[in-house]
This record gives C-alpha cells, structure tokens and sequence, in this order.
C-alpha cells in the first residue's frame, strides 16, 4: 500500500506494455487491490461459498469500472 508495484503487477505492465506496442491499443491500469474487500462490504448474502466467490468477483469488477469512469468524467483529467 505505499504506491510501489508488487511482483505480479509488474508482469502484468511488461506484458501489457507488449500487447499495446503490436496493436497500437492505449492500456490503462486501475488498482484493484481493495475492490473486494469493498465488494464483501456491499454483499449482504450469498447461498453458497462459490456463489459468493462469483458476486464478489462481479462486484469487484463493477467498482474498478466505476472507478475508471468517474475519473474519466473528472474536470481536472
């Protein structure tokens, strides 16, 4: 949590930075590494430990979009 990038977040930039030479694509990266925490705060229940596995992972994957798209809309961007 002090701003530096861990062993796999490494990987994932060396690889991205890759795939985005070849295809001209812009990458962006988003720290998601409090989104599923934040995900089990807003699930009230789940009838099964996958079943809860999946929302969390769906929930995760919302709020790290969200993210994303309100700094978009941000003046200062």
């Amino acid at each position: 949590m002090d701003g530096s990038l861990g062993e796999q977040a490494k990987k994932v930039k060396t690889f991205t930075q890759k795939i985005s030479r070849q295809t001209e694509t812009p990458v962006e990266f988003r720290d998601e590494r409090l989104t599923t925490v934040s995900a089990k705060r807003l699930r009230r229940t789940a009838s099964t430990r996958k079943a809860r596995r999946d929302r969390d992972d769906a929930i995760a994957a919302a709020i790290i979009l969200q993210g994303y798209l309100d700094e978009e809309r941000s003046p200062s961007r």
